[in-house]
């Protein structure tokens, strides 16, 4: 019986998607080191050190879209395949890429605090004045099918959108270089993988070039940017808010994120539907189920060679970047 990892419980019960002859087991990478698949968190480190405790393992199954935790050229070399949950949870984390730029466009978590402490009076024509969303413009880093869903959504608020991708292409929206995108939105919204060049994209040169009443939102991976520089940058007024749902080193967030009042912070809930959630589980189910009986599963991000060699696939080291880094060759951290 082939045994098979999961490092989390899942809204659903996996073992009937998984099929007879497997073996599910809850529990850590520790108790993988002789399992022939893994279903793994985005806080699973998978890397060549691990694999080469697993000499077993066939599959790894990462409940995510995006694989930065996995070594996906170590599991290449090494013939292990590895899956990912695409599409699934595209519209839930475009509704929360949305809740998120109402929230800091209307002053959400200072309007709520005022309430709760008591300390609200009555009606003031000046109180927690906002920005409405009509009229502005939505600046998207990265096109891909998360950019595209909250595209559609600011159609239906009367936003423009401008967009920059190195690969993709967004149909009714002007693409533009970075910088331009920073100087010209009044929110701009991540949605490009962590790779090697997205890591640390938007840092404090990055942050001065957008207006000063220009609003942050990340719904993808915390280390897309220095949050030591967008705290800063809050701190001081060089843009008007953020609205996080990842952070670099998650569960901790730096204290003075946690201080700004400006700031609207989130667990990490982008795709945080039931719906959304048991599918991304099925999903991980069928691709282990797929690898370990020798078939080609269809949401594959690096091949195996017992699960799809014979299928002449080829696999591919890195993600590319959705997004060019600035032109002037400027670093940032």
């Amino acid at each position: 019986m082939a045994k098979v990892v999961a490092t989390s419980a899942f809204p659903i019960d996996l073992r009937p998607l998984l099929g007879a002859g497997i073996e599910l087991v809850e529990g850590s990478l520790a108790d993988a080191t002789d399992a022939e698949g893994l279903i793994c968190l985005l806080r699973d480190r998978i890397d060549d050190a691990f694999l080469a405790r697993a000499p077993r393992l066939r599959v790894v199954a990462n409940y995510a879209v995006g694989v930065d935790n996995v070594d996906v050229a170590a599991c290449a070399r090494r013939g292990v395949a590895v899956t990912n949950t695409p599409d699934v949870l595209t519209d839930a984390t475009a509704d929360l890429t949305f809740a998120l730029i109402l929230a800091v466009a209307r002053r959400l978590r200072e309007a709520e605090a005022l309430l709760r402490s008591g300390r609200w009076g009555s009606f003031e024509p000046g109180l927690l004045l906002g920005v409405e969303l009509s009229g502005a413009t939505l600046g998207l880093v990265g096109a891909g099918r998360i950019a595209r869903a909250v595209a559609r959504r600011a159609d239906g608020f009367g936003m423009s959108v401008v967009y920059t991708s190195r690969r993709s292409e967004l149909p009714g929206a002007r693409r533009r270089s970075l910088d331009e995108l920073l100087g010209e939105a009044d929110f701009v919204s991540l949605h490009c993988p962590l790779t090697p060049e997205t890591r640390g994209l938007i840092g404090a040169a990055q942050l001065r070039r957008m207006k000063p009443t220009a609003f942050l939102i990340n719904t993808a991976r915390g280390a897309i940017c220095d949050e030591e520089a967008v705290a800063a940058a809050l701190a001081a007024g060089t843009i008007a808010g953020a609205g996080l749902d990842a952070f670099v080193d998650e569960p901790r967030v730096v204290p003075a994120l946690l201080a700004a009042p400006n700031a609207v912070l989130l667990p990490h809930i982008g795709s945080a539907t039931r719906k959304t959630r048991s599918r991304m589980a099925e999903l991980c189910a069928l691709g282990v189920r797929e690898v370990l009986a020798g078939r080609r599963p269809p949401n594959l991000v690096v091949p195996g060679e017992r699960a799809v060699a014979r299928e002449g696939a080829t696999s591919s080291e890195a993600q590319p970047s959705e997004v060019e880094r600035p032109s002037h060759g400027e670093r940032t951290k």
